[in-house]
């Protein structure tokens, strides 16, 4: 063969070989690629995983402290009030003291209306009220009829008569409805 044409040959053999190694290398980068891919992939899953996890641990946390501060709450709920009624109650034991050592039953009743006035301004502090019924129009929504009776008059008609326990309200509602005769 010809100088040339061995130069050609050479020539050619080295091309190809340089194009085999940028196709393997490309190759290489490829799989090299997907490897690191595949890893960044792995690495982000087992990152969020690692992320639900907290945040369901924190909500689990978030979950028990608020179950047990509702029930501290739910435990402790009356205190104020009962606080309060400590000093009604110890004016009542004032007033029994006084009953056994006077004769003076009108200063003996004076005293126990001021404790019955007491008694229902603490009362009437958390939000209890009682609603005046006589001589107003029947209302199931806060009366509840015990009896009917012959109203004295034609404009009782339809209305509460008389009233055997007073109704009640507690921040608006309804807490005992009032028992009353109504008038026919």
């Amino acid at each position: 063969m010809s100088k040339k044409k061995e130069q050609k040959k050479v020539k050619n053999e080295e091309v190809v070989d340089q194009t085999n190694e940028s196709t393997n290398s490309q190759e290489n980068e490829e799989t090299g690629g997907s490897q690191n891919k595949e890893i960044s992939w792995e690495e982000k899953a087992a990152e969020l995983n690692d992320k639900y996890l907290r945040l369901y641990s924190e909500f689990d946390n978030y979950r028990r402290r608020t179950t047990k501060e509702r029930a501290e709450l739910i435990k402790s709920a009356g205190k104020d009030i009962i606080s309060d009624l400590l000093a009604v109650v110890d004016d009542f034991d004032r007033t029994l003291d006084a009953m056994e050592k006077t004769d003076d039953v009108k200063g003996f009743t004076e005293g126990v209306k001021l404790v019955q006035h007491k008694f229902m301004s603490i009362l009437g502090k958390q939000g209890l009220e009682h609603f005046e019924t006589k001589g107003q129009e029947f209302d199931p929504e806060v009366h509840e009829a015990i009896t009917k009776i012959p109203a004295p008059s034609e404009d009782l008609k339809g209305k509460v008569v008389d009233v055997i326990e007073k109704g009640y309200t507690l921040n608006d509602k309804v807490l005992r409805y009032a028992k009353v005769v109504v008038g026919e």
